[in-house]
Formats: structure tokens, sequence, C-alpha cells
């Protein structure tokens, strides 16, 4: 193991955010958020220490993206990923609030258009959900496909992105419509 990696190991800190979707734990350590879980997995936090405070401002964030207020994070983040990864994730974070792209489409402002499997696998591994706003990725027909957080919850998020975006009131959350892609 290198030193880094001890390091990792080592300076990692949790808190738990009870979200609208249910618990989020958020990971992080001395150069930000690395993590963001729908729900803790067992043991993975055992060695990691709970320390709250360092997470308000992302909580803090959460809430008011949640509340409809916000439509960027502005967050410290620590996204360990390939280099094809991060550019996924990097489109990802620049698609506008309330829309969404295909995967294929995705793929081809990446210049590979030839590889819109590898982004689905990409946006699959986003390691902060929400955040890095891999909710926003659909199929080329508008169909919603996984997400980490289950179909129903990528539903709530691009829900309440919509109402948010159009002026409806919050009450819409969770309603059915139809995507637009562009």
């Amino acid at each position: 193991m290198t030193p880094r990696d001890l390091t990792a190991v080592i300076s990692r800190y949790w808190t738990t955010y009870e979200s609208p979707l249910g618990p989020l734990t958020l990971i992080g350590g001395p150069d930000g958020l690395i993590a963001l879980r729908f729900s803790n997995r067992g043991g993975a936090l055992a060695h990691n220490e709970h320390r709250p405070e360092l997470f308000d401002e992302a909580v803090a964030q959460l809430q008011d993206y949640f509340a409809g207020t916000r439509r960027h994070f502005d967050l410290r983040l620590d996204l360990r990923g390939t280099p094809f990864q991060r550019a996924v994730w990097t489109q990802l974070a620049a698609i506008p609030y309330g829309e969404t792209r295909s995967y294929g489409r995705l793929a081809q402002l990446l210049g590979r258009p030839d590889r819109a499997r590898a982004v689905g696998a990409a946006v699959a591994a986003t390691p902060v959900p929400i955040i890095v706003p891999c909710h926003r990725a659909v199929a080329a027909n508008g169909a919603l496909t996984g997400y980490i957080g289950g179909l129903d919850r990528k539903r709530l998020l691009l829900d309440l992105e919509y109402a948010s975006a159009s002026g409806e009131p919050t009450r819409t959350i969770g309603s059915r419509r139809q995507l637009t892609l562009l």
C-alpha cells in the first residue's frame, strides 16, 4: 500500500443526511467529497470517522437543491476514476438543470460517438450522484434506465428539476411526464 493509499484510508470522514429520498451517506477526505451513497452499505464505513460538522456545506447545498432553490453545486470534490470516466462526469455536470441528455449524445459530445455503452458504464460509476447529475442521462428514446438509487429516485429527481425549472408548483414532483431530449 502506498503512502497516498494509506492516507486515503485513514483520512476519510462520513455523515448521514436524511434527504427527501431517504438517508444519504456522504464520505469525504482532506481533498473534498469522495462519495454520496443512498444508504450505508454495511461495514463500508467501519474504518472511517463520523464527523458531521465537516459536511455542513454539502448538507446545506443538498437541502437547497431539494427545496428547488439550487441548480448547481459548488463543493470541493475528490473524484477518483479513469480519464474517460472523469470526462463523462464533466459532461454530466454540464447538462443544464431540468434537462436530460442521451448516453449517445454524451458520447458525441466527448468526440467518441461509438462509445455510448462505455458512457453508460461511466455514468453508472459516478461516485457522487445528485451532485454530479447522473440522473440526467437517459436512453436514446428518452426512457429512464439504470440509476444507482433506483429508477423511482431518478424519476423524482428529474421531476423536481423539471418543476423547479418550469416554475410549476412542487406538488407536481413525482408526476409522470415525457422527457424531452436535446
